[in-house]
């Protein structure tokens, strides 16, 4: 006889797992149809784990309790949800009454477990659910009579699959039934096929929104092959079973409240039942079982894209990690510590806590106006879920006393480069402050060193690795420091995330956007001319980028590209999304921003747009260099209808309103703001790198209605932004580590220049280390006095001597703040030359960097032309990840600055932007130098060397480019390759442009 391969074989193997692995069988004719529960397996369950309260309801009752029961049970889950019914319980004639008993966090009271185990968790087939009609669902899982989880079930074998199953849900389930009304019955709807599962927790007719709860693929979407089985079996066999389901039901799900705006000032509530998605459950579990059997004193990085539900995720860790024991009924931490920056996470973590427990006090949110007071107060009741920024533990020290030997859990909301520094430290040193005093006094004591030394131990000791502190940290876009410090080594030897949900996967399966599907750029042709009567030689850098800045700040310019950019959001963006749609113009300065914005009102309001308005964001005041006196803030140029400033915290919110379409920003609202409506950006600056990515994924929210997105680019090429994001599309890489023998190079370069004398250097750590109860008045004055001393020979040296001395400084206090976290140096020397350093870099007089330039009167725009180039996708492929460097060689020069004739410059510049500049060699050595630009590994070399060294870099990378683009140019190519001398020529042109643009950028 064949296999049978109908729907019916799919629901019997599903269903034999669930029974053989502890499922009751449910029976269809046991449901009340009307009242959506099983009433006998409810009163069964509360006879058996609850006798007192059922005997004293029977004497009130008697042979009516069964029915009483029932019906006040059903009254509280219609007014209060069956999933607050199911964790809490509720009352019977002044009787608690539960309804769920759920997995105690430790084995120490016998009488819980008996109770948990007393749960009746049933599994029904072809379930008739309606009093109108005989419908019936594939599956219904059922806890102590009440529906919680429905499925239909579908073979692809028999010609439907997961989405036919949607579409079932969708078209013939009326939400109006009993066992589908939102909160009140099922908590879950699943759509199941053997290759795909989907999920909601609400039907809704038509609009019914399922999400994808699949394992990912690799890297992408979908489910691997199961050698076993179908690829799904992981639902069945891990989700739906029994302790899973349970503890899904009693510590993942909740009910989320938003208040969301609809035009100008309607608002309105938004309820959504919350059920994990597939990498958050796993990712969470994962973390609380490693951090069960390994116990305190590990570090967890999350690389979870955007569109993760990261807030979700964060919540669930913290709130189990707090009552998490170990094997031997232990609890692993003391306390959870939540780092953010993020106002709204507070209170979403508090509320669905609230819904977990029902009992205030387990989070505390430390406030800004007495945050060191707070938090000490917090640190030493024990407070079980801290929420803290990572600025504040430097100023809580003093405040604390002695605290007994505690277990911490941090979760890192966005971990950055704030959260690998002396802020990173100084929380160290707060949470393990008395294990490290220890350590330290016992090693001062072995080591017969002076107490100002002891200090300095001490302080050493908490920038490392802390055994009762685990980290667990979340980030998207981890950059070389973060895999360095929170990544678990792998077999390669390298760090690596913990956990990964990839940017392929979250667009993959439609939680995220792809912002690089529609990106169009532009390019701009200029010529300019030189109109004063001298010709004054000028520094050819500086000049090169004084009119650089002259063009992109010209008034032609900032209108044309205006007029592109309106009239485009006018014609295609602002119809999308229902007609909400809005965009972003990304600027490259605040006074661009200032230019743009008094720009778009004075065409929109010349044009009568009267539907269009545009606000602007940048920081601080911003005065126009080119109206004397006139000065500009964000709020008095974003005026209300009052005529009122409006106050910068009310933006997100006004931004919002149907009211304003355009917002145009200055390195503002660039990382962190999530607008969904925002459809379109407008890129008139420069990205690279992790930049790029955190810009432009502004984009990426989804939201009803919004079916793309698109990126309009003045300034970037494709290739740029496909190098950008690469790292970050799958699994993102480290390349070549660190060497900590570069911080012992540097100290020795440092050394040999004889700006600071080591004796000054002991000095000035013995009066910075003093223990507290031996300072005096006159100390901070004894400091001072130290440093001046090498602040003194700094000034005797010439401009490019000292310039080359800061940056050797720099980069020694850089590299060291951030190796000293991954490697034990224990070397008193480092750590006092490290503290020094701080100080004396803060002390250096800056010198003018060359003179400035303001071309306004010497030169004008003869010939502008602004012109589309490509427009298209920008295709990641999987497989192409790339890599995050850390540093790998030091030292730093200042090189002599060329100078040129003004007319030169102009001319230089004429050929390569002007009407001839389309020729192919010019074309082809422009791309090269762009592409050495937005290099991350040629960008991190140029910053750390000096030019001689950076060259022995920039050539073999030279010649890689060459290579890759032999096609486009095959006979300047073989020019390049075959003639040394014309070799050397290019190679020096390039080197000196690349190296420049790339230090410039990084000292801005």
């Amino acid at each position: 006889m064949p296999i049978d391969h109908r729907e019916v074989a799919f629901e019997d193997a599903i269903e034999q797992h669930l029974l053989s692995a502890g499922h009751l069988q449910g029976k269809d004719a046991s449901f009340d149809r009307e009242r959506a529960i099983d009433p006998g397996a409810f009163l069964a369950f509360v006879q058996a784990t609850q006798p007192t309260a059922w005997q004293a309801l029977e004497k009130i009752h008697g042979t009516e309790t069964g029915g009483v029961v029932i019906e006040d049970l059903c009254k509280a889950m219609d007014s209060q949800g069956s999933l607050a019914i199911i964790r809490h319980g509720f009352k019977c004639f002044g009787k608690l009454i539960r309804v769920a008993h759920f997995a105690p966090a430790h084995r120490m009271n016998p009488e819980t477990e008996r109770l948990y185990a007393a749960n009746r968790l049933a599994v029904t087939r072809q379930l008739h659910y309606s009093t109108r009609n005989e419908n019936s669902l594939d599956l219904v899982l059922s806890l102590n009579g009440i529906p919680i989880v429905t499925a239909e079930l579908k073979n692809p074998m028999s010609g439907q699959t997961a989405r036919h199953a949607q579409q079932q849900y969708r078209r013939d389930r009326d939400p109006a039934e009993p066992i589908f009304a939102f909160r009140k019955r099922s908590l879950v709807h699943f759509a199941v096929d053997p290759d795909e599962a989907w999920m909601t927790t609400k039907l809704d007719g038509p609009k019914t929104r399922f999400l994808p709860f699949n394992r990912g693929h690799g890297t992408g979407a979908g489910n691997p092959e199961n050698p076993g089985g179908y690829r799904t079996a992981y639902l069945w066999e891990r989700v739906w079973q029994r302790d899973s389901l349970l503890d899904i039901v009693g510590r993942f799900m909740h009910l989320e409240v938003k208040e969301t705006r609809a035009g100008k000032r309607r608002k309105f509530t938004r309820e959504t039942m919350i059920f994990p998605r597939y990498h958050q459950l796993d990712a969470v579990r994962r973390m609380e079982a490693h951090a069960r059997e390994h116990g305190v004193g590990r570090n967890y990085l999350v690389q979870h894209s955007a569109g993760s539900g990261k807030s979700n995720s964060i919540a669930w860790l913290a709130h189990r990690l707090a009552s998490l024991h170990n094997e031997r009924d232990e609890k692993v931490f003391d306390s959870i510590f939540v780092i953010t920056d993020r106002v709204v996470l507070d209170r979403q973590l508090q509320d669905t806590i609230y819904q977990f427990e029902h009992r205030q006090g387990v989070v505390c949110k430390i406030d800004e106006q007495q945050k060191s007071t707070q938090l000490a107060q917090a640190i030493e009741s024990g407070t079980p879920i801290v929420i803290v920024t990572i600025q504040t533990f430097p100023f809580v020290t003093e405040k604390l006393g002695s605290l007994p030997d505690r277990r911490y859990a941090v979760i890192i909301d966005e971990a950055h480069s704030s959260t690998s520094g002396e802020s990173a430290a100084d929380l160290k040193g707060v949470l393990a402050g008395e294990a490290i005093a220890k350590q330290a006094r016992e090693q001062a004591a072995e080591e017969g060193r002076p107490d100002y030394e002891e200090e300095i131990i001490r302080t050493m000791l908490k920038r490392g690795h802390q055994d009762n502190i685990s980290f667990f940290a979340f980030t998207a876009t981890p950059k070389y420091k973060t895999l360095e410090v929170f990544g678990t080594r792998g077999d390669d030897g390298r760090p690596h995330a913990f956990h990964l949900y990839s940017m392929r996967q979250a667009i993959g399966e439609g939680f995220i956007l792809d912002v690089l599907r529609n990106y169009t750029t532009y390019s701009l042709y200029y010529k300019l001319v030189k109109s004063a009567e001298d010709d004054p030689e000028v520094d050819k850098r500086k000049a090169a980028q004084a009119l650089a800045r002259f063009m992109s700040l010209h008034p032609h310019n900032i209108a044309q590209k205006t007029e592109v950019m309106l009239e485009h959001f006018r014609q295609h963006t602002r119809h999308k999304i229902g007609g909400r749609a809005k965009a972003m113009v990304a600027t490259s300065s605040r006074l661009h921003a200032v230019r743009y914005k008094q720009e778009f009102d004075r065409q929109i309001k010349e044009k009568g747009y009267t539907q269009i308005k545009a606000l602007v964001a940048f920081s601080g005041t911003v005065e126009d260099p080119d109206i004397p006196g006139a000065s500009y803030t964000e709020p008095d140029m974003n005026r209300q209808p009052d005529g009122k400033p409006l106050p910068e915290k009310q933006l997100p919110e006004k931004f919002a309103d149907d009211e304003y379409g355009l917002l145009i920003v200055a390195e503002k609202y660039q990382t962190g703001f999530d607008q969904p409506l925002l459809h379109t950006m407008y890129v008139d600056k420069r990205l690279a790198g992790i930049q790029a990515v955190q810009t432009l994924s502004r984009l990426n929210r989804t939201h009803s209605g919004k079916e793309d997105t698109f990126v309009l680019d003045f300034v970037n090429k494709p290739e740029e932004i496909y190098e950008a994001f690469k790292p970050y599309y799958e699994i993102t890489r480290v390349g070549d580590e660190a060497d900590h023998r570069q911080l012992y190079d540097l100290q020795a370069k440092l050394d040999e220049r004889q700006i600071y004398h080591q004796d000054e250097v002991d000095q000035f750590c013995e009066v910075f280390f003093k223990p507290k109860q031996v300072q005096t008045p006159t100390d901070h004055g004894r400091m001072n006095s130290i440093v001046d001393q090498a602040v003194t020979r700094f000034r005797a040296l010439e401009e490019d001597e000292a310039e080359e001395f800061r940056k050797l400084l720099a980069s020694f206090r850089s590299l060291y703040s951030f190796l000293s976290q991954i490697i034990p140096f224990q070397d008193s020397d480092l750590e006092k030359l490290y503290t020094y350093a701080r100080f004396l870099l803060s002390k250096l007089p800056r010198r003018p960097q060359g003179p400035k330039y303001d071309f306004g009167d010497d030169v004008d725009l003869k010939y502008y032309r602004l012109e589309k180039i490509s427009d298209g996708t920008i295709k990641l492929e999987p497989g192409e990840g790339g890599e995050v460097k850390g540093p790998t060689d030091v030292g730093t020069s200042v090189n002599e600055r060329p100078m040129v004739e003004l007319s030169t410059l102009i001319e230089q510049i004429n050929e390569r932007f002007g009407t001839d500049f389309t020729e192919a060699d010019e074309l082809f050595f422009n791309q090269v130098r762009e592409e050495a630009i937005a290099d991350e590994s040629l960008r991190e070399a140029a910053k750390a060397n000096t030019i001689d060294n950076f060259r022995f870099v920039f050539t073999k990378a030279l010649e890689g480019l060459f290579i890759d683009r032999m096609e486009q140019n095959e006979e300047l190519f073989a020019k390049f390759m075959n003639e040394p001398d014309f070799q050397k020529v290019v190679q020096e042109h390039l080197l000196r442009q690349v190296y420049d643009e790339i230090r410039e950028e990084d000292a801005a």
